[in-house]
């Protein structure tokens, strides 16, 4: 226990690896013996590599999951967003290991991690939802997912959960891909009174971005449209971006279980990718996950928990500081540590 909260803590204050943690630990020995025993006095970094390397990535995020189930009832889970990383340097080639790949939940409100899948590629995010979503409390949530995992059984399943879904429509579908966009077409040349719209618009860093949201009841032309259970309309995003002089658009498509009400379709659309703007990218541009080494045993799996154990302890502050500059204040600062800490009860 006293490795797992040394790391805990090493890892909030910038540590990157086991070197890190023994030397925040050395660093920091007078303020850590505060509140962990130490006998021996700070474990060497193989040490602390070997216990990551063996301790059961399922154990330690049931633990992890046992707090952020909790939270998310305090804080009421409206929207959860699925999404898959590549951990780009965990690979080891001498083992015959090929980079970690995690599926994970995101509560967009509340910017938390609410649960990790690990996977053998991108390719196995369709078996890999599944065992997600079934750790998850869904009840009155929106999920969201990409066209992966757009799929029959996985739309059952959050229906049976008591939860409602947005499932992007690539031509991974190719009829129903086809038959949603045949739709719209219509929709655009002939007009439909069900259809509802939205715009919005954004400026800055020099470009402005428009997007048109979309959404219509399910037609009778959309084949095997009863086999997906709770289906209810169809949705259309057009994005259209200008920059110096140049503009660039892009259309997606997607199902829903929600009714046609375009303002709510278009915050969960555009809301979905806070899984990447607010966990990825803070992930690879904070805490440098893509470069990471680490690549033994469950080591990358569990230091990739620990990260975004400290991303959701960062975020419970009521404050809009960035995370790298509260983990530099939490390495300078051991108050400041403490009151991160402290968000987790």
């Amino acid at each position: 226990l006293d490795i797992i909260v040394l790391t805990i803590c090493a890892v909030i204050a910038e540590a990157e690896g086991w070197e890190d943690i023994e030397a925040y630990g050395r660093a920091k020995f007078d303020f850590l013996k505060g509140f962990l025993a130490l006998p021996n006095g700070i474990p060497s970094h193989d040490t602390i590599d070997r216990v990551f390397q063996r301790l059961k990535p399922a154990e330690f995020e049931r633990c992890f999951r046992s707090w952020t189930r909790a939270l998310a009832e305090e804080l009421g889970l409206k929207h959860v967003a699925i999404d898959g990383k590549t951990l780009r340097r965990s690979f080891d080639n001498a083992a015959g290991k090929s980079a970690l790949h995690l599926v994970s939940a995101w509560s967009i409100e509340n910017h938390l991690t609410l649960g990790q899948q690990a996977v053998d590629g991108k390719s196995n995010e369709i078996t890999a939802i599944p065992e997600l979503l079934r750790l998850l409390e869904l009840n009155g949530a929106v999920v969201t997912i990409d066209a992966m995992g757009c799929q029959k059984e996985i739309a059952d399943q959050i229906i049976e959960a008591g939860g409602e879904y947005i499932l992007a429509v690539k031509e991974n579908q190719p009829n129903l891909h086809q038959d949603i966009l045949d739709q719209f077409i219509h929709i655009h040349e002939n007009g439909d009174a069900r259809c509802r719209h939205y715009r919005t618009t954004e400026k800055g860093h020099g470009r402005v971005e428009r997007r048109d949201y979309y959404i219509a009841p399910v037609p009778d032309t959309l084949r095997n449209r009863k086999a997906w259970r709770g289906l209810k309309s169809i949705g259309q995003v057009i994005r259209e971006v200008e920059r110096d002089g140049k503009e660039t658009w892009e259309l997606s498509l997607y199902i829903s279980s929600l009714g046609t009400n375009a303002p709510r379709f278009g915050k969960a659309v555009r809301c979905h990718w806070g899984i990447e703007n607010s966990c990825h990218w803070v992930l690879d541009v904070t805490f440098d996950e893509d470069r990471s080494r680490i690549r033994k045993g469950h080591g990358p799996e569990n230091f990739a928990l620990l990260r975004r154990l400290a991303i959701a302890l960062i975020k419970r502050l009521p404050t809009k500081t960035t995370v790298r500059r509260h983990r530099k204040k939490a390495a300078w600062d051991d108050s400041h540590l403490l009151t991160i800490l402290a968000a987790a009860a």
